[in-house]
C-alpha cells in the first residue's frame, strides 16, 4: 500500500504511549515509510487489512503475548502476525512484538523465572553475526521484561543473553524480533524510570544509576538500533514494497504459522 504520494506504508502497533517508536521513527521516514500508528487498545485491529501495509511494525506493551482472554486485542494482533507471516509480509517486532510473532508462528510465550531489567549486553549467535543485529556486538541496550518465549521453528536465533536464551530472531529477509528494546531515547527513558522505576531495587538498581547508564551506554545504543533497523529496511527485496504484499510468499511453515496461540 502507498499513500497518496507514492510513498510505502509502515503500520505500527503501539500498546502504551509511553513506548513508541522513539529512535526507530527517524528510520522509517529516513527510508521513505509514511507511519500510520495504531493504538491497539483503543482501536479496531480486526478491521486493519494485514497485507495491506507494505511493514508492520509491533512495539512493546504490559501486556502478555499469552493474555488473550484478558486482552483481546492482542489476540486479533497475532492473527494479524499470522496472515502476514503466512504471506512473508514485512514485520518487525520489539519485546511483546517479539512474543507476538513468535506465538503467531506457533511457538509458545510465557512468563519467565525473574525479570531482565538495566542496560545489558546481548550475546550474538554465529547466523546473528551476519545480519542486522551484529550491530548490537559490545552494545548495552535496556532490557526491561519478564516474559519470555520458545524459539519458533524456521527461524534462525540471532543473540542470546545469560538469563534468556532468546534475544533476536530472524526469517529470511522479512522477518526479525529482537527481545531488547532499541526504540530508547533519553526522553522515553525518563517515561520508563517515572512510570516503573519503583521495580528497580530488586534488581540492585535504582533511578539515578539508571540515568548514569544512560548517559555511558544511551548514545551507542541508540545509533546500533537504528543500524539494525536500517539495514533490515536496506535487505527487504522491492517485491515486498509498495503495496505487494499480498503477493509475497513466505518460506516459512504456513501450517505451523496457523497454528492457534
Amino acid at each position: 500500500m502507498t499513500d497518496a504520494a507514492g510513498r510505502p506504508t509502515a503500520l505500527v502497533l503501539r500498546h502504551d504511549s509511553a513506548i513508541g517508536l522513539g529512535n526507530l521513527g527517524p528510520v522509517l521516514e529516513e527510508h521513505g515509510y509514511e507511519l500510520v500508528v495504531v493504538d491497539a487498545p483503543r482501536e479496531d485491529v480486526t478491521a486493519i487489512d494485514a497485507l495491506e501495509p507494505d511493514l508492520v511494525v509491533v512495539l512493546g506493551g504490559d501486556e502478555a503475548a499469552y493474555e488473550t482472554d484478558r486482552y483481546p486485542y492482542v489476540g486479533h494482533e497475532i492473527e494479524l502476525l499470522r496472515q502476514r507471516v503466512a504471506a512473508g509480509a514485512p514485520v518487525f517486532g520489539v519485546c511483546l512484538g517479539a512474543q507476538m510473532l513468535a506465538e503467531a508462528m506457533g511457538s509458545r510465550a510465557y512468563r519467565g523465572p525473574r525479570k531482565e531489567v538495566g542496560w545489558l549486553g546481548v550475546d550474538l549467535t554465529e547466523a546473528g553475526a551476519s545480519s542486522p543485529v551484529r550491530h548490537a556486538r559490545g552494545i548495552r541496550f535496556v532490557q526491561w521484561h519478564g516474559d519470555t518465549f520458545d524459539l519458533p521453528e524456521g527461524v534462525e536465533r540471532l543473540a542470546s543473553s545469560p538469563q534468556y536464551a532468546n534475544q533476536a530472531f530472524r526469517a529470511g529477509d522479512w522477518l526479525l524480533a529482537v527481545q531488547f528494546h532499541p526504540e530508547v531515547t533519553p526522553a522515553i527513558h525518563e517515561n520508563w524510570l517515572a512510570a516503573w522505576g519503583d521495580e528497580l531495587p530488586e534488581y540492585d538498581l535504582t533511578v539515578e544509576r539508571m540515568r548514569a547508564l544512560q548517559g555511558e551506554y544511551g548514545p551507542a545504543a541508540e545509533a546500533a538500533s537504528r543500524a539494525i533497523l536500517g539495514e533490515f529496511l536496506d535487505g527487504l527485496g522491492q517485491g515486498r514494497r509498495a503495496g505487494s504484499s499480498k503477493k509475497s510468499t513466505s518460506s516459512f511453515d504456513a501450517a505451523s504459522a496457523a497454528t492457534p496461540a
